[in-house]
This record gives C-alpha cells, sequence and structure tokens, in this order.
C-alpha cells in the first residue's frame, strides 16, 4: 500500500541542499542561538565572509541592538531555507520571462509558453539548489533588514507592532524559497502603493493595518486583473521582483505570495497560511492572514482578490493547519533527527491548527498485533489518489500502546500509522474525531453481511443540496398547443431522491411536453430526457419559456450533467420539447442541477471496502441506473465507490443501522 503526503512540490532538493538539511537536524536540534549561528557560518564556506560582515556591521558601523539581534535571528535560521545556485541562469530565464508576461495576450498563451521554455532551455534550473547561506550577500541582508525596520518603525500601521510580531510578520528577508534575492521591498512597494500614498492623511483608513491592507489589496486587484489557474502546470516559479510585479496568472498559492511580498514592502504584517488536504477533499489550498490592529489575525479564505475577515470556510473541515514560519521549527528537527523512519515534513511550519478551530489532543489505541519498528506515530486522512490513499498530516509519538497527536481537527475521519521496518501501515483502527472531541473507531466486522444501495460517490456539500432541492415543487405536463393551454400534468416532483427516469402515464400521445419549474428556482436542472415505450430516446424541437436564452436551452439537452439550463428570472420557467408531432412519452429523465457525482447510468463503477489494513475490491459493474446495489457487504467497514468511466471527486463513506450512508 502507498501513502501520500506533503512532499515538497516546488523543487526537488538536491543532492547538496538535502545533505544541508540532515547536517542541520544532526547538529541544530538541541542547540541555542550562538551555536545555530557558528553552524551557519560553517555551513556557508567561502561565504563567511558575506555573514560575518553582517554582524560587525550592526556591532561597529549601525550600532543598533533590534537590528543586531535581528540578523543573529535570521543568520541562525537561514541553513533551513534555500535559493538556486545557479543566480546567472535564473536571472537569464527571469529576463526571458518578462517580455511575455508584458505581451499582453492571454494568461493562458503565457503560462504555456513559459512551460515549454522551462522545459526546453532551463530544464536543470530545479536541481541545483543551496542553502541561502552559501549564497547570502551581506550588502542585500543589510539592506533587507533596514528596510524592514524602516517600515516597521515610520509606518502608522506599523509602529505598534511588538518586536517578536515584527520578527514573524515582517523582517524574512523572503517570503517563499527560491525567491530571488533582489530590491523586492523597494520595486513591490513602488508599483502598488500608489493609492496608499494618494490616500488623504485624514482617512483613518490609513492608520489601519487592515485599511491600508485593503487599500493596497484593492490596487494589485486592479492593476494585474488576476487569472486563477487552478490545475495546469506552468513553468518554473516566478520569484523576481520584476516578474512578480507583474503576475498576469498562477494558482492562489502564487497570488499569496506575491500579496505576501508586496503587504511587507510596506510595513503591513502579513503570513501565508495553508491546509495540507481538505478534511474532505483531495487538494490542499492557501491564503494569506493579516495581524490587526487589535492583535486579532483576520485571514482572507483565498488571494488578493478577497479580503481578509469576510468569513473563513464555514462549511469546511479542516484536519491541520500550518503557517510558513522563517524559524526553524525545533520539534521536527528533533524528529528528524530520532526517528528511524524519516517523512519529509517542512521544517519551516507551524502547526496553527488551535489558532482557527477547536481541535483535540487525542490519544489512539494500537490495534493488536501493531508492533511498529519507531517510537513515532503518523496521522493520516483520505485522499482520491487514482482510489483511496492514506494522506500524512503529522507525527506523534508512541507511549504505552497509544498514539499520541496533537491539535486535531474536529468532525473528520483519521487512522494512525506506523513503520514496520520497510514502509508505512495502519497501526489503529480508522476513527472519526468527533465535533464534541470524543473518538468513535471503525472496526471491519465481516462477521455479517448486508446489503446497500449507493447513490452518489461524493458527499452533498450545502450547495449540491440547494441546487438539487430546486427540483422539488417542479411538474411534467403535456399538451397539443405549443403555449400549453390546459396542459395536463403527469407528475408533481415532490422528492429530490427520484429514479432516472420518471414513468408516466398518459391516455393518448401529445406533440408537446415539458418541465415546469417551481416558482423561485429560475428553472434550473442540468439535463432533460424523453422516452418511449421501449426506452429510446424521443427527439424534437427544443422549446422554452420567453426568458430562456438558445445557449441555456442548449445546456439542457447537452448530456453533460455540469451545464445548466436557468434563466434569470426566478418564476415561471419551463423547458421542454415540440415532437413535431403526437408522441407517446412513457418517461423522462430529469436531472437536478448538481456537482455531477451521481451514480451515471452506463458509467462503470467499483466498490471497495477496507478491512483494517488495505483496500479490496466488491467487483467492477456498469450502472444501468442512478443507483447501485451490493450484496455480501461486510456489516461495518469503510467503504468507497471508484467511479472508472469519469470524474475524480471521490470520498469514503460509511453504513449506519438504519441504511444510510454517512460521507466522511
Amino acid at each position: 500500500m502507498r501513502y501520500i503526503g506533503n512532499y515538497p512540490r516546488k523543487a526537488k532538493y538536491c543532492m547538496a541542499y538535502s545533505a544541508t538539511i540532515v547536517s542541520l537536524v544532526i547538529f541544530l536540534s538541541c542547540s541555542d542561538e550562538s551555536r545555530q549561528i557558528r553552524y551557519a557560518m560553517r555551513l556557508a564556506g567561502d561565504n563567511k565572509s558575506e555573514l560575518k560582515a553582517v554582524l560587525r556591521h550592526y556591532s561597529t558601523e549601525d550600532k543598533d541592538p533590534e537590528k543586531l539581534k535581528a540578523a543573529k535571528y535570521l543568520i541562525a535560521n537561514m541553513p533551513a531555507h534555500y535559493s538556486y545556485a545557479d543566480t546567472a541562469m535564473v536571472n537569464k530565464y527571469y529576463v526571458t520571462a518578462l517580455p511575455i508576461l508584458k505581451s499582453g495576450k492571454s494568461a493562458g498563451w503565457q503560462r504555456d509558453t513559459l512551460r515549454q521554455i522551462s522545459e526546453r532551455d532551463f530544464p536543470d534550473l530545479r536541481r541545483n539548489i543551496v542553502s541561502d547561506v552559501r549564497v547570502m550577500t551581506a550588502d542585500y541582508l543589510i539592506y533587507s533588514i533596514d528596510h524592514a525596520f524602516e517600515q516597521w518603525r515610520t509606518r502608522p500601521w506599523a509602529k505598534h507592532l511588538t518586536y517578536g510580531e515584527f520578527r514573524d510578520w515582517l523582517l524574512p528577508y523572503k517570503v517563499a524559497e527560491l525567491q530571488a534575492f533582489d530590491a523586492w521591498r523597494d520595486t513591490l512597494s513602488a508599483c502598488f502603493s500608489d493609492s496608499l500614498s494618494h490616500t488623504p492623511a485624514g482617512d483613518d483608513r490609513c492608520r489601519t493595518i487592515y485599511g491600508a491592507l485593503d487599500i493596497v489589496r484593492n490596487e494589485m486587484v486592479s492593476k494585474l486583473n488576476p487569472y486563477i489557474a487552478w490545475t495546469t502546470a506552468s513553468g518554473h516559479p516566478l520569484l523576481s521582483a520584476e516578474t512578480m510585479s507583474h503576475t498576469t496568472y498562477g494558482s492562489c498559492a502564487d497570488y499569496v505570495t506575491l500579496g505576501t511580498a508586496v503587504f511587507r514592502s510596506l510595513g503591513l504584517p502579513v503570513a501565508i497560511d495553508a491546509v495540507p488536504l481538505w478534511g474532505r477533499n483531495h487538494e490542499g489550498h492557501t491564503w494569506y492572514s493579516l495581524l490587526s490592529d487589535n492583535g486579532i489575525q483576520m485571514p482572507s479564505q483565498n488571494d488578493i482578490t478577497v479580503p481578509a475577515g469576510w468569513g473563513f470556510y464555514p462549511y469546511q473541515r479542516f484536519p491541520k493547519i500550518f503557517r510558513s514560519t522563517f524559524a526553524i521549527n525545533r520539534d521536527v528537527l528533533r524528529y528528524r533527527r530520532n526517528a528511524g523512519y524519516v517523512y519529509p515534513f517542512d521544517i519551516c511550519k507551524e502547526d496553527i491548527t488551535d489558532s482557527y478551530y477547536r481541535t483535540s489532543d487525542i490519544s489512539i489505541p494500537l490495534k493488536d498485533g501493531a508492533h511498529p519498528k519507531d517510537k513515532y506515530a503518523y496521522i493520516a486522512t483520505l485522499t482520491n489518489n487514482g482510489g483511496p490513499q492514506w494522506f500524512v498530516l503529522d507525527f506523534g509519538r508512541i507511549r504505552q500502546g497509544k498514539a499520541h497527536f496533537r491539535r486535531m481537527g474536529r468532525e473528520l475521519l483519521y487512522i494512525a500509522l506506523g513503520y514496520d521496518g520497510r514502509s508505512l501501515h495502519p497501526i489503529s483502527e480508522p476513527f472519526i474525531l468527533k465535533r464534541d472531541g470524543c473518538v468513535e473507531y471503525v472496526p471491519f466486522d465481516d462477521s455479517v453481511k448486508r446489503s446497500i444501495d449507493v447513490r452518489r460517490k461524493y458527499y452533498e456539500s450545502y450547495n449540491v443540496v440547494d441546487q438539487r432541492r430546486k427540483i422539488l415543487g417542479a411538474v411534467i405536463q403535456c399538451a397539443d398547443n405549443p403555449d400549453f393551454a390546459n396542459a395536463v400534468t403527469l407528475h408533481l416532483i415532490d422528492t429530490t431522491a427520484i429514479p432516472d427516469r420518471i414513468p408516466l402515464d398518459c391516455s393518448k400521445p401529445h406533440r408537446y411536453w415539458r418541465y415546469l419549474a417551481a416558482d423561485g428556482t429560475y428553472g434550473s436542472i442540468a439535463e432533460l430526457a424523453f422516452f418511449d415505450e421501449s426506452g429510446e430516446r424521443l427527439v424534437g424541437t427544443p422549446a422554452a419559456c420567453t426568458s430562456a436564452s438558445q445557449d441555456a436551452i442548449a445546456r439542457a439537452y447537452d448530456n453533460d450533467w455540469l451545464s445548466n439550463f436557468e434563466t434569470d428570472n426566478p418564476d415561471g420557467n419551463w423547458i421542454g420539447m415540440d415532437m413535431g408531432r403526437n408522441v407517446s412519452v412513457a418517461s423522462v429523465r430529469i436531472i437536478p442541477r448538481s456537482d455531477d457525482n451521481d451514480v451515471c447510468p452506463g458509467n462503470e463503477y467499483e466498490l471497495l471496502y477496507f478491512d483494517g489494513d488495505k483496500w479490496k475490491s466488491c467487483g467492477y459493474r456498469k450502472a444501468d441506473d442512478n443507483m447501485l446495489h451490493y450484496d455480501n457487504i461486510p456489516r461495518q467497514c469503510l467503504l468507497w465507490l471508484r467511479n472508472h468511466t469519469r470524474g475524480w471527486a471521490e470520498r469514503p463513506f460509511l453504513i449506519d443501522g438504519n441504511g444510510d450512508i454517512i460521507w466522511w
């Protein structure tokens, strides 16, 4: 069984940098700052003179004790951060990229062009990575420290910050690994401070962190018109000041990195937070969080297109939330030093889950027969990676027959894994950490078999439920005239659990047939189809209410369950078919607007169950209806429905004592 987790994705570590981390673990796990600085100097090799020059500068020329303290902090933690070793090559890449970003062509064209250039002309760029201590210059570090202190001490919205807040939220000389050592603070603050500098002095917004930040954020959105590229890979990251200031496309993480750099360049305290994996999804997410004037941390929810503090995912579940830090996480270093199996947890991340949500410290009994070869355990949750996979979130300790984990998000499904000398394997039963902090285990029990019916492969979000309910109150009608005067009502939809084909009983054929939506629903449906007695689909000329556009009408018949018929008017909407002649309709298919994760007739499915150690298959089956029926399923177990025809959204589920499906 293969386990996946939060491996570094932006760059493959070169052998030299990997060796740096190993030696860092050995040296720094229990060291004070002076020893950490000595280690950084030794690791810097021929470049240690640059680091010494910084300390000498703040000891003799600029005798500012806080700046000297800041320099020591940065140097002590610098070995954990990395940059391109070949600065000439990466600068050549940025020079190549800049005219493409300024071309005015579509964001998609720019993304694809830079990907091709990256693969063709700069294939080895990411393979040559070194610790920052080997490439840092004294001039750059002094510039960065002086600029950060100037913003902290002069900006009206920053002067109240404590030194500790300044150190964590403003001081670092970079906001992302591989970021160029250039004048990003000057460049970005000059690019995006017009609105702030022209705001009247009496405007109170300029005296608050939130107000000043939102002025800058709005200017960034106006100038950049961000294009969020969700999935398709781009080229090497654009992390020079010039390319960042012309960011025309990117992921949420790219725009969060840019926003953080811009905000910090202006003395606005911002940090980057992320969830490695949503509680019930197969992806992670990144956002920025600001430290407000009253000391409250205000997350943005998304990238720079969204203001901070406007509510933060009230319906989502978070197993873990981590903050990117400049400081080295000593707990992770100790883990790397002592673990028999070393998982690549990021040593510059801080677990801040409990600052967002209620969490629990939990102790999970090891299952019978579990004898891990290490004192560390790993907590994981399920994701879809070509099927169900356990995704490692964090580590804990094994003591007295239990695995102990801290700050775990609630109302989620987990499992504890341990190292058996070769790989990670389950050492506990799957369990649910409930909303009240209680733990509910999911033991495997196949002593009794049961039958189950499955209609979906993914949980219904609040939005899906709301959209599906729009079919309630709708009716199916037929008539002998196009305006449906004296229409015959054949069926009233009073449940969202409708069959794939709703049977109709009409005494005589009719030419005109329609779906008449209930008022207030905007007519929303995804698909509509009529069938005769033999099951053949009846085809005529699509027709609809006058408020419906031709595009909207076409979407009701395009066989795409993610495109929808809908109008701009809430009431009086209908969509139907002029058959051209009188016909008898035996059944009608109505697909409500949703996320297209219902069981789809004609698609091939596979039901899997977890036996406590591995996932096992109940076999493949092509769906004949919008519901799958299975016999001889273990009475108690985790289940997973795969669609091998299309789609990717799948989640585990349980069947409770009443036969109802509970999604996780």
